[in-house]
């Protein structure tokens, strides 16, 4: 009798624990499901800060590229406006040296170009044709300064139009008048009747003549 009361006792013991450890189990699994729970809304938490972080990062990524796109933009339009100048300077450059190696060429022209007008005039006097023998004589030192005049300006590239007899250029000849002359070809110069000049190598003043037909 007392042994079936032990074995109940025991028995309830054993129940007892097994309700004891039951319960701790279920407690255990309840706190461990509380933690994963709690675990995963704060991963899904992170998570979403995450995106949000992602879409600002990516927000900020677009908004750097597009400025370094328009950086670069202005950049590339500098240099070029940079080497435009450079090249507009050198132009500049060149134009102005060309300019003054002309002037410095050609600083006599204008001058030159009165100094024939005074030849006219003298070819005029020494061609007189005269028996007067003192106006012969008088006429002999116009013909010295006239030679002396022509080889000076020679000396400085004053070079008379030689055209006599040949064919007619457009570009150091003007043409008064066209005439038909028996034995002669057509386009060749018959007669000049104000002689041109060159100075170096530019026209200081056509040559008046008459071409054939």
């Amino acid at each position: 009798m007392e042994n079936n009361r032990y074995r109940e006792e025991e028995k309830e013991l054993e129940e007892s624990a097994s309700k004891v450890e039951k319960k701790e189990t279920i407690e255990n699994q309840e706190n461990l499901a509380e933690n994963l729970e709690e675990k995963l809304n704060k991963t899904e938490e992170e998570l979403k800060n995450d995106e949000k972080l992602n879409k600002k990062l990516k927000k900020k990524v677009k908004h750097l590229e597009e400025e370094i796109f328009k950086l670069t933009d202005e950049l590339n339009q500098t240099k070029d406006q940079l080497l435009r100048n450079r090249a507009d300077l050198e132009n500049f450059k060149r134009r102005t040296s060309e300019e003054r190696i002309k002037e410095r060429k050609y600083a006599m022209q204008d001058f030159f170009s009165e100094i024939i007008d005074v030849i006219d005039v003298f070819d005029k006097a020494v061609n007189i044709k005269t028996e007067d023998e003192k106006l012969k004589k008088y006429l002999s030192g116009f013909v010295m300064v006239n030679t002396r005049l022509k080889q000076t300006l020679e000396n400085y590239g004053v070079k008379k139009i030689e055209c006599l007899n040949k064919e007619f250029n457009p570009s150091c000849q003007q043409a008064l008048e066209t005439v038909e002359k028996e034995g002669v070809e057509s386009n060749i110069v018959i007669e000049v009747v104000m002689d041109g000049y060159m100075y170096k190598d530019r026209v200081l003043r056509p040559s008046m003549v008459k071409v054939s037909k």
